[in-house]
Order: structure tokens, then C-alpha cells, then sequence
């Protein structure tokens, strides 16, 4: 072989031709090799090891590995420690900087001046304004030794040691800020102080970079003392109270210098939520929460040997006084403040404005805020006089001891804008501070019937004979019969223990029949029923799922309700009843959240359940107080109500398509801790057992407002072909016979399998009485009856029209 073809048998094999002379390029051993066909189809050897691969690669490949070759160089270890350490640098020559030219400020922020905030009506016109800042500076040798530590072992039990800064902390907020993450605790007693008092509550970078430099600065130049005392003083402690002292005669009516270690360690507690923790107005969480924060600070204070372990456990929780409103807080106004306040702060943390409601509160508080609601004075005048004329005006304690445990509430809203246009809180703010309107802690009763119709309607749910459920779905309403399909065995019974037999589901709402809903409840499956319920407006977040809860055992409040119902006429877009309509001060300008969401249920559900509710106020529980009003002048209406256990609550929410309003009566102890108590014989105009039911006092409060203040008559626009609204009344026969007494209320029910049992009337009487004649589903347009049956046509007890009243429910 030439040497031109060994050149091009090596080519072909993959190797360049080797220069003779070199050994080193002498053919790959055997296992090396592989057999290649020639051009002249003769097998040559190809010659080739690691470096022979790679000269041979393809360019693709070698251009890969050239890319990471590249990455290796760029990013050694020399050149990252290198970038590091400039960074490093580049950090500390800015800090420097920064420390050099952020001085401690002369004077205060404008926020620990208090500024009076502004509050008005919908038109503009002023409706209060919330006085001067309630803030009195102590020295700290006032203040006893050990309650000084009940605020170091609350806050920063390092605070008498540490270098007043919290680095960890604070490059942790910094980070996070950055990141649009929120808030993370973890500042300093200093830092705090330096917030509240020289800066602001922006979530800023500048302003965390501030609160550092100054912090660092201020622990250097004075002292511990100086600090605390300055932390104590403008510290936000609820109740519009600034400072220690103010906080002392808030929640103990003593001085600062009288403060026992308890009461200390309570007013410690509060400043990581004084609205949540202040325990007049706390949930059972939030008592629950703020003592396990006191019993925090306390074993704080043993562990550092500031309290004595044998005094510690002898102490109990020190309980604080009723709360004092300020000047100018009486009748509604101080409700509508409080509520219009706590609206605010959740916007300011919703809009990052604030990093927690702590924060939030102070900020509301600190003033400056020119408020606008959507309360509109004609219609808040209006509830503030239909409650006074159909409830409080009959109520007289000193004759009745019950008539002092009768608490109402009410909020008013406009179902397209979410708006609410009027709130009662309770009969006044410095009489009873806890708004009514908003407290959740009693239960809606029978008003969450609606929704688990609307979860049946919503989810195409059936019975446990697989029919689906409508209007007209036949179900068993015997009393205390036993649910199917339940897990837990569950046989709730009928107000006064009556039995339906079988009933449409039309007629179950209308009579407000328990063992019905039960049994809807567990066929549409208790978990959707819950989840319906949270998308229409409800807290359900911790409840069980559990067929107890068809009964509405929750807590609700009126203004969850009028939500609920809002959306419900709003054909199913929700609606978050909004009371501000503006809100801004000299830095911000708060954009209230969009009331009317997306839709959460169907139209067609949503529709369907206004339409059976109308057969509520005109065959149902509250005909007498709405059907009968001679104020209703043809307005249609659609509404539930509910009577909770033991009658401790009674409610009344109901709409026509322009208004929403939602009332409740809650029997609350007159005497401190104020536990839930029985409406019933309140008023003593109620014949028979002198139950309060959502049909009598609720109802002729709506009825009275909701007419008072209606413009035109207006119709509810709905797409269904079931309910009350849309298809006739069926009613049964009337038997010549009668077999128990006339209840005061009607029902479009036929007669039961089962006689109902014997009942006396146990509604409040009205002006009104059933006439006897037989309903048209239109209002009366003459004068109201004295009550008597009338001659042409004797009461008939098995007429629907004259059924049992069951707007409640018992155990």
C-alpha cells in the first residue's frame, strides 16, 4: 500500500495520517478497533481513543461542550468569591453611607399627632367627627418595675441586652417587602418604638432601611429606659387608647402607677391585636388567643427571674371593664365609627397599605382620615325609628327582667351596588358597646334554609329516590324522623314537635319544616351545602360538616346575612356589603373593594330560591307582618325567617329587587359576662309561651322600614318556572271539623298523614289579623280587622291558610 492510500484508509477510519517517525501515533490496540468498510468495500481498521473521539465529534457536540467549558472559566471560584466580596463591599460603603446621613429625628411623625377623622353621610353631610387623641405620657418610674417587664417579655425579652436591632428580622421584612410578601414580625421593643413614633407604616424598603439606621443610633445614645418609656407611651392598646396610662383607665379604670402584674401583662398581650384581643368584644377565639398571650408573658417573666414562679401561678386572668364611648359617640354613631374603622384597616392591609391589622388599627386610630359612607340618613333615620316603634318602645326592664336581655340588629343594603345604606347597632353605642350588627356569635337559625336550597338547585342534586330536587319535590316532613344517608344519626324536630307528612319543598319553606332540610341536606351532601354558603358570604372556614348545620347552628351575623340574601337577588353575583365609599388622609387614598363579584351560583338557582321565598311572606311564616301590611302597597317581597334554639335569637332577612335588609333579635344577659339568653316572654304581649319568632318583631321592623322608605313598586325579574312567584297556590280543601286552635300564622301546606299537634298561638300580636278569607297572594288593601273571625266564614283550623306557625327551630 502507497502512502496515499494509507493516508486515505486512515482518513476513512476516522484518524489524520501520522507522520512516520512517531511511535507515540502507533495503531489503537485491538480492543480499540472496529471494523469499517472501504470505499472498495474492503474492512480497514479504525484506529482511535479519547482524543481520536473527540477530533472526530461532531461540530454540534464540540460546540456544547466548548459553551460549558466557557461557563467553568467564567464562574470559578475565585471570580464568585471575588463578585461576593464586592457586593459585600459595595453593601457595607452603603450602609455607611446611609448611617452617616439618617439622622434621629427632632419631633414626631405627623401620625403621633392625632388628627380628628371625619365621617360622613353618603350626600356629604357630616355625621361625626371622632374628638382628640386619647394619649397621656408617664414617666417610667410611674409605672410599677414589674409591669415594665410584662412588656419586655411580651415583645423582646433580649430588649435590655441586644443592640436594638433585630438584623434577621429586619433583612427578613426587607426581603419580603421586596418580594410583595407582606409582614414578618420579629422588630425590636426599639424598632417599634422608632416606627411608631419617628416614621410611618408604609411597607417601603426606605422606610425598613430607616427604622435600622435609627434604631441602631437611638439604642447607642440612649438609654433602655428612655426607650421602654418612649414604647409604653405611643403604643396603640385599642379602645382609641394611646399610651399606658390612657390603655390603664380603658380596660381597668385605674392609673398607670396602679397597674397590678396581671392587668400589666393583659395590656402587654393586647398590643399584637387590640381589636381582636379586647375581651368585651372578642370571639371565643380571640379569648381564647389573647390568654394564651397573657399566660406567654407571664412564664416569660418566671423564666427570666423577673417574677416569681409560686406568685405567677396563683394569679388569674384579670378580666377588663366595659368600655366607655367617647363624646360624641352616642345612639348609632359610635357603631357606624367602629364598623366604618374596622372596613378601613382591612383595606389597608388588603391594599398593603398596613402589614397587619395591628398596624391598620393604629393608623385609623393615629386620625386624619376623611371618611365617606354609604349610609344614607333618610333610611338610617327610618331602621333607627322602626325599631324603636315596633321593638324597644314596649320593652320596659324594670317590669320584666328579659325585656333588659333583648339586643337588635339590622343592616340595610342595596343588592346592585353592595352598598349599605343603613345599620342599627343596638339601642346606643355608650349603653352597649358590642355592634349587633356585626357580631357573629349567635345563630342564623332557619335563614339558612334558603341556602342549602339554592347548594340543591345550584348542584343538580336529587333525593335518595333520585329525583331531582325543585320546588315541587315531595319530602316526608314528619317530625323527629330519622335523616337518611347520614353518618351521624341526626332526627331533628319540627317547632312544637308537629307533623307535615308529605309536603312539597315549596310548602317546607313556607312552614319552615326542619325535618325537611335535614334530609336536603345530607342529599346534596353537607360539604357543598357548606361550600354554597361561604361562596354567598358566609364564615365557614372552621365548620363541620355535619346535618346539625341544616339547622343553622353557625354563628352569623345581620349584616353576613343581608350579604347572603343580596346575592341571592342580585340572581346570584355576589354581593360583599360595603359601608365606605371613600376613605383617604394626606398620604393615602384608600379604593374600597369591588362589592358585586362573579357569579356564584346560577341565575337560574338563585332565581328559583327568590321565587320560592315569596311564598314565605305570603302563605308562610311572616304573612301577618308583611303580606297583611297595608303599607305594602303591591311590593313584592321575598324573605326567610328563624328562630334560633331555646329562642336565645330571631330573624328576619328579607328583599324586594331593590333593597336587602336583614334584622335579628338576640337575647343577651344584661349582666356581665353577658351570656346568650332566651327572648321568650320579652315585652309580655305575646300570648300563650311568649316566644319571640322571626315572623313577629323581626318581621314588623323590615316591614315597617322596608315600606317606609320603598319608592316605586317594583318586580323581581326571574328566569324560573318553579316557586310561589311564578306558579299558583294549590290549597286544600277545608274541613268542616276543627281539630286544633288557629295559629297566627298561614301555610299553603295540605293536611298531614298525621293530625298536627294541639298549639297555642306564640306570636306577637299586631294590628293585623287573618280575616278568614282565603289568600290571593295579594295584599289587603282594607282596613286591618280587629282580630276576630269574621260571621260569613267561621276559621277553619285545617285550612293552610290558618296552619301551624314554624319559623324555628328546638332540639
Amino acid at each position: 500500500m502507497g502512502r496515499a492510500e494509507e493516508r486515505r484508509a486512515r482518513q476513512r477510519g476516522g484518524r489524520r495520517a501520522a507522520p512516520r517517525n512517531r511511535s507515540s501515533q502507533a495503531a489503537a490496540p485491538e480492543s480499540r478497533t472496529e471494523s469499517v468498510p472501504s470505499a472498495e468495500g474492503a474492512p480497514h481498521a479504525a484506529v482511535g481513543g479519547r482524543a481520536a473521539a473527540r477530533r472526530g465529534a461532531p461540530k454540534g457536540g464540540q460546540g456544547a461542550k466548548g459553551e460549558k467549558g466557557r461557563i467553568r472559566r467564567l464562574f470559578t471560584w475565585k471570580k464568585m468569591l471575588g463578585t461576593f466580596l464586592g457586593f459585600t463591599v459595595l453593601v457595607i460603603g452603603a450602609f455607611i453611607i446611609l448611617y452617616m446621613t439618617t439622622p434621629i429625628p427632632d419631633t414626631a411623625n405627623a401620625d403621633a399627632e392625632l388628627q380628628s377623622n371625619v365621617y360622613k353621610y353618603s350626600d356629604g353631610t357630616l355625621l361625626t367627627r371622632d374628638g382628640k387623641l386619647n394619649r397621656e405620657n408617664v414617666d417610667l418610674a410611674e409605672i410599677p418595675k414589674p409591669v415594665q417587664h410584662t412588656f419586655v417579655a411580651a415583645e423582646n425579652k433580649s430588649f435590655y441586652q441586644d443592640a436594638g436591632v433585630d438584623l434577621k428580622g429586619t433583612t427578613r421584612g426587607v426581603l419580603n417587602t421586596l418580594m410583595g410578601k407582606g409582614a414578618q414580625g420579629g422588630s425590636t421593643i426599639t424598632q417599634q418604638y422608632v416606627k411608631n413614633y419617628y416614621l410611618t407604616q408604609e411597607q417601603t424598603v426606605t422606610r425598613k432601611l430607616k427604622e435600622l439606621v435609627i434604631s441602631l443610633k437611638l439604642d447607642r445614645e440612649k438609654s433602655k429606659d428612655y426607650i421602654l418609656a418612649g414604647y409604653i407611651n405611643s403604643s396603640y392598646y385599642g379602645r382609641g387608647a394611646y399610651g399606658i396610662q390612657a390603655a390603664a383607665q380603658a380596660y381597668y379604670r385605674v392609673d398607670a402607677d396602679k397597674l397590678k402584674v396581671e392587668q400589666g401583662a393583659y395590656l402587654a398581650a393586647l398590643l399584637q391585636a387590640p381589636s381582636q384581643y379586647d375581651w368585651t368584644a372578642a370571639s371565643d377565639t380571640g379569648k381564647k388567643l389573647v390568654q394564651q398571650r397573657w399566660n406567654y408573658v407571664l412564664d416569660n417573666m418566671v423564666e427570666e427571674d423577673w417574677l416569681d414562679k409560686a406568685e405567677r401561678d396563683a394569679m388569674e386572668f384579670p378580666a377588663p371593664k366595659e368600655p366607655k364611648a367617647a363624646p360624641g359617640q352616642e345612639g348609632q354613631v359610635g357603631y357606624l365609627v367602629k364598623a366604618a374603622n374596622a372596613e378601613l384597616e382591612k383595606q389597608l392591609v388588603a391594599q398593603g397599605v398596613a402589614d397587619n391589622s395591628t398596624e391598620a388599627e393604629a393608623m385609623v386610630g393615629a386620625g386624619g382620615w376623611n371618611i365617606t359612607l354609604n349610609i344614607e340618613k333618610k333610611k338610617q333615620k327610618a331602621l333607627e325609628t322602626s325599631v324603636k316603634d315596633q321593638l324597644t318602645s314596649k320593652l320596659d326592664k324594670k317590669k320584666r327582667s328579659v325585656d333588659g336581655d333583648v339586643q337588635a340588629g339590622a343592616v340595610s343594603v342595596n343588592p346592585k351596588t353592595g352598598a349599605v345604606v343603613a345599620m342599627y347597632g343596638g339601642v346606643n353605642y355608650v349603653e352597649h358597646y358590642t355592634n349587633n350588627a356585626t357580631r357573629t356569635d349567635y345563630q342564623p337559625a332557619s335563614t339558612f334554609k334558603p341556602v342549602i336550597l339554592a347548594a340543591a338547585l345550584d348542584q343538580g342534586a336529587v333525593t335518595r329516590d333520585d329525583e331531582k330536587i325543585s320546588a315541587n319535590t315531595i319530602y316526608d316532613g314528619t317530625s323527629k324522623r330519622p335523616v337518611v344517608g347520614s353518618d351521624i344519626g341526626f332526627a331533628p324536630e319540627n317547632e312544637d314537635d308537629v307533623d307535615y307528612g308529605d309536603v312539597t319543598v315549596q310548602t317546607a319553606m313556607n312552614e319552615s319544616i326542619n325535618s325537611v332540610f335535614a334530609q336536603m341536606g345530607v342529599d346534596v351532601g353537607m360539604d357543598k351545602v357548606l361550600k354554597t354558603a361561604g361562596a354567598l358570604g358566609m364564615d365557614t372556614a372552621d365548620l363541620k360538616a355535619v346535618p346539625a348545620q341544616t339547622l343553622g347552628t353557625m354563628g352569623a351575623s345581620p349584616l353576613q346575612m343581608a350579604g347572603v340574601y343580596a346575592t341571592l337577588d342580585n340572581h346570584g353575583r355576589q354581593v360583599t356589603p360595603t359601608l365606605i365609599k371613600s376613605a383617604e388622609n394626606s398620604a393615602h387614598a384608600v379604593k374600597p373593594a369591588d362589592p358585586i363579584g362573579d357569579e356564584v351560583i346560577s341565575r337560574e338557582a338563585a332565581d328559583t330560591v327568590t321565587s320560592v321565598l315569596t311564598g314565605v311572606v305570603d302563605d308562610g311564616t311572616a304573612r301577618r307582618s308583611v303580606l297583611e301590611n297595608p303599607r305594602r302597597n303591591g311590593q313584592k317581597v321575598a324573605g326567610k325567617t328563624g328562630t334560633s334554639d331555646d329562642n336565645k335569637s330571631a330573624w328576619f332577612t328579607a328583599y324586594t329587587p331593590d333593597l336587602v335588609t336583614a334584622v335579628g333579635l338576640f337575647g343577651e344577659s344584661a349582666k356581665p359576662p353577658h351570656p346568650q339568653v332566651t327572648l321568650t316572654g320579652a315585652t309580655g304581649l305575646i300570648p300563650g309561651k311568649g316566644r319571640i319568632n322571626g315572623g313577629g318583631y323581626p318581621a314588623q321592623i323590615w316591614a315597617a322600614y322596608t315600606f317606609g322608605v320603598a319608592g316605586k313598586v317594583s318586580k323581581f325579574d326571574l328566569e324560573t318556572d318553579q316557586g310561589a312567584a311564578v306558579q299558583p297556590t294549590i290549597t286544600a280543601s277545608a274541613s268542616p271539623t276543627p281539630s286544633q286552635e288557629p295559629s297566627e300564622e298561614p301555610s299553603t301546606a295540605a293536611p298531614s298523614t298525621k293530625p298536627p299537634k294541639t298549639q297555642t298561638p306564640s306570636q306577637e300580636p299586631t294590628t293585623e289579623e287573618p280575616s278568614g278569607e282565603p289568600t290571593t297572594g295579594e295584599p289587603t288593601t282594607g282596613e286591618p280587622t280587629t282580630g276576630e273571625p269574621t260571621t260569613e266564614q267561621p276559621q277553619n283550623p285545617l285550612d293552610p291558610q290558618f296552619g301551624p306557625l314554624v319559623s324555628s327551630w328546638r332540639p
